[in-house]
């Protein structure tokens, strides 16, 4: 093999390796996540990613008005905690886990439509021996009540 092939496919292998990590973080949203939003209705979008301590994400999401809603973030077991916030879009608290002990779950109903900012952060674990970061798939699942049911 030449050297021009070799290269070539180090580069198709270093972009196919994280495409699979991703799909597997997908895979496990849908079987283990997608069940802890019961009762609620699962809105029918994954989003989902790995990382690693330290690192933050943030997801916009529209939120309609009278509307029974669930956010909850799962995370693979080996992670250290997640400190999620939801945000108005001027960047205004209006729900902090860390103040909730870290619960993982928030049902709310919006007084008005409006798009609020879902914000992550993986606080910093254990490293295990040789100092390396944890890293795994985090999930942010969005669930809603038909009208007339329970509210939160």
């Amino acid at each position: 093999m030449s050297k021009l092939s070799h290269v070539f496919a180090l580069l198709t292998l270093m972009m196919i390796i994280p495409l699979s990590g991703q799909s597997q973080c997908k895979h496990f949203a849908k079987q283990v996540c997608k069940k802890e939003l019961a009762p609620y209705i699962h809105n029918g979008n994954y989003n989902a990613a790995i990382l690693t301590e330290g690192e933050t994400a943030e997801m916009y999401k529209t939120f309609y008005s009278n509307q029974n809603y669930r956010v909850y973030i799962c995370e693979s077991s080996a992670m250290p905690r997640i400190h999620f916030q939801v945000l108005d879009i001027n960047r205004n608290v209006i729900y902090d886990n860390k103040k909730n002990g870290y619960k993982m779950k928030w049902d709310f109903i919006p007084e008005s439509s409006q798009q609020l900012i879902i914000s992550l952060k993986v606080e910093d674990g254990e490293n295990d021996s040789d100092g390396d970061p944890i890293s795994g798939c985090v999930a942010i699942m969005i669930g809603i009540r038909e009208k007339g049911e329970n509210a939160p």
